[in-house]
């Protein structure tokens, strides 16, 4: 999937390492050398939801002093790492979907603009059960959902449990200098 532009959606408990795998398929990807934009979904306000994502042109609201890029422009040519996707309200939603169809943006006060991103979203929710509850958009599902990697949790994970521990021991002696 590295080499592919689809999407590529991660999910798995809190604390599986969703970001490390997303990191991992931009650094080995054709677009490495690009930038790779983390957003938190569920962190972004509704109200600051078009501008984060999709930048805005100065005097376009109150308080727009200048131009600002969004997210997706930041992360044109590169990727764009969509954590705590099951977080996003429906109304965004529909205007995350619409970029994803289109290819395009519009900064608010702005025109449309192409935009070339490859998204990787994550979120430690069941998507599947909030397509079903109507929480989550099945046509965006549809869109994101290509290629799906599931992160199992470390009560789960068997003997790489050696493996991830004798990792962390490594990685603390280099960072302390224990070794």
């Amino acid at each position: 999937i590295r080499d592919s532009d689809i999407p590529v959606f991660i999910s798995g408990e809190s604390g599986t390492g969703k970001e490390l795998v997303a990191e991992a398929i931009h650094y080995n990807s054709p677009r490495k050398e690009q930038a790779f934009i983390k957003v938190n979904c569920g962190a972004i306000s509704p109200q600051l939801f078009e501008s984060e994502f999709f930048g805005h042109k100065k005097g376009s609201f109150t308080g727009a002093i200048s131009d600002k890029d969004g997210k997706f422009k930041l992360a044109h040519k590169g990727t764009i790492f969509l954590d705590e996707i099951g977080d996003l309200p429906l109304d965004m939603q529909v205007k995350l979907l619409r970029v994803l169809d289109k290819g395009t943006i519009q900064p608010v006060g702005g025109s449309e603009e192409r935009v070339d991103v490859r998204v990787i979203s994550a979120t430690n929710k069941d998507i599947k059960k909030l397509v079903k509850e109507e929480k989550f958009r099945e046509d965006l599902f549809y869109r994101i959902v290509r290629d799906h990697i599931y992160l199992p949790p470390l009560r789960e994970r068997g003997t790489d449990k050696i493996l991830i521990a004798e990792n962390f021991i490594k990685q603390l002696n280099l960072k302390y200098k224990l070794n």
